[in-house]
């Protein structure tokens, strides 16, 4: 195995995982697995990264990285507006380096120009960076008539206390990994690369439990202490590609979009103060699940099909009528399917002591009105969890498909 002089850390192109001591006659191993990756710890000595660090997301496909792949344990959403002046030529430009620069981080490798070396000594740690469009996009760049009808704005529902300065947006980036650090170099390099075509609108940062943190793999918990995503679809159900991606012929959706999903992305405050004094089982009343597993109150464990109709001694549902896992199921929504791949987030204290904490509630689906907006609605007319919730800023993004070898996400948009 080659290692590399000293002299030769910088410049060149060198990748983070040269840098870490990974070339030669070994190459890299690619894919969702990622590959044996080692770190110089000196030139002439290599210690193997860990599994965490190693695990590396492949940036072409045919769907953009970050909605398939697993959840990660850091994330940030932005969004961005074109700026004054900017419109097709500017935002394809801009694309184009996103999408060398997402390919370039994925891989472990450092940004195009002036990396900081903030994440110099990681692997690229299941890094993912996924792009999409909003409504104002299309107008701003000439490109009317290539807007979805699915991206029309979603309605208003009655737990929404909107701050609009951080909602919608022209542009929307997530990125996830497993590493802090490798997250936030991701989101520097990205913001650095918008020059003058595009400004930041609204950014967010999340978090979910980091991998390796239980003794086996489970269903992740929310701030509320909730395992969340438990009835999330799979890849591997037969009807998973057609709830959650735009086939690639025979939509309604514009020709570019195939391959592609539409994102909803939701900031939802949890008033904690407020849940956290209810007693345990008032808590999972409003679930219909219980705390301690995800199982249904009907029995079983957490992956049982929940019994609705099943009664106690006195006759009264287990499962109550306004239960949220009840009012949300696709059964009880006429098929209605998202993936929901959220990050819990944390923004501090107001003046009383009351967190400013919740879920940055992200979910994908091939059309939101009968997935989104149909579960909210249902959700709207008497969901027991909504007086402990407040969506307080939304977006609704078109997410393309992912992008050819040699080619950027959006292509097909904005050169067609």
């Amino acid at each position: 195995m080659r290692t590399v002089p000293a002299d030769r850390l910088r410049g060149e192109g060198i990748s983070r995982r040269t840098l870490l001591g990974t070339a030669g006659a070994t190459g890299l191993v690619l894919g969702a697995a990622g590959g044996a990756v080692g770190y110089a710890a000196a030139p002439a000595q290599e210690t193997p990264l860990t599994s965490l660090g190693d695990a590396q997301v492949m940036f072409h496909g045919k769907h953009q990285p970050g909605i398939t792949t697993p959840m990660q344990a850091r994330g940030h959403l932005v969004a961005f507006d074109l700026a004054a002046g900017a419109g097709r030529k500017e935002a394809a430009a801009l694309l184009r380096r996103w999408s060398e620069t997402a390919r370039r981080l994925m891989a472990g490798e450092p940004a195009r120009d002036g990396d900081t070396d903030v994440a110099r000594d990681a692997g690229p740690s299941s890094l993912t960076i996924t792009f999409g469009f909003g409504h104002g996009f299309f107008a701003r760049t000439g490109l009317e008539k290539q807007r979805p009808v699915a991206l029309d704005p979603l309605p208003a529902f009655s737990s929404d206390q909107l701050d609009k300065a951080r909602s919608d947006g022209d542009l929307w980036v997530q990125i996830g990994a497993n590493d802090a650090l490798v997250a936030f170099h991701a989101l520097r390099a990205i913001q650095k690369e918008t020059g003058g075509a595009a400004r930041v609108r609204w950014q967010m940062n999340g978090f979910n439990r980091s991998p390796g943190a239980t003794s086996h793999p489970m269903t992740a918990r929310n701030l509320m202490g909730q395992v969340d995503g438990t009835r999330n679809p799979k890849p591997t159900e037969a009807d998973f590609d057609r709830r959650i991606f735009v086939p690639d012929s025979g939509a309604a959706d514009p020709a570019w979009m195939a391959g592609g999903s539409y994102v909803v992305v939701r900031r939802i405050r949890m008033l904690l103060d407020d849940w956290e004094q209810l007693s345990l089982k008032d808590q999972e009343d409003v679930i219909g699940r219980r705390k301690s597993d995800g199982a249904p109150l009907s029995g079983g464990s957490e992956t049982t099909e929940m019994d609705l109709e099943k009664t106690d001694a006195e006759g009264n549902l287990v499962v109550p009528i306004n239960a949220h896992a009840r009012i949300s199921r696709p059964d009880q929504n006429g098929g209605a399917a998202m993936l929901r791949r959220p990050f819990s987030y944390h923004d501090g204290f107001d003046g009383d002591g009351v967190p400013d904490a919740g879920l940055l509630f992200v979910c994908w689906q091939a059309d939101p009105l009968r997935g989104f907006v149909t579960v909210q609605r249902k959700l709207d007319r008497g969901d027991a969890l909504s007086r402990f919730i407040r969506h307080e800023a939304s977006g609704l993004f078109a997410v393309p498909g992912g992008a050819a070898e040699g080619e950027y996400v959006g292509q097909a948009l904005l050169e067609g």
